[in-house]
């Protein structure tokens, strides 16, 4: 609500470290207009991790993973699809994982390189 104040009580998400070194985990609510089903998130969150602009970002995936499993992966963001819930049609929940250092790390140095090709 403060940041992006138009969702205000749509979403409700929390952050956690997890009881590794730079594990991550992001648990995130949200609130739709529309009704949607759990296959049309992991569609959704599938198709966005196949497209250029989001290689190496996000990951998607349906095996189950731990906490440890996350350690040294570069994406910014693991999707769980096996945590992902719909509730009444407009209530979902996601689960993505992450390697706060690693991927921060990632993410510097995609900038870095973005910057070199300035003239």
């Amino acid at each position: 609500g403060e940041v992006l104040p138009e969702l205000q009580g749509r979403l409700h998400g929390v952050a956690a470290r997890v009881p590794v070194p730079d594990g991550s985990v992001v648990d995130l609510f949200a609130k739709l207009d529309k009704n949607v089903s759990y296959q049309d998130i992991h569609d959704v969150v599938q198709a966005a991790a196949a497209t250029p602009d989001m290689q190496g970002i996000l990951e998607f995936t349906d095996k189950p993973i731990v906490s440890s499993d996350i350690i040294g992966n570069s994406h910014s963001s693991i999707y769980d699809s096996g945590f992902t819930g719909v509730t009444g049609g407009h209530y979902v929940r996601v689960l993505n994982w992450y390697d706060n250092e690693w991927g921060y790390s990632s993410r510097v140095c995609d900038l870095i390189q973005k910057l070199s090709q300035w003239n």
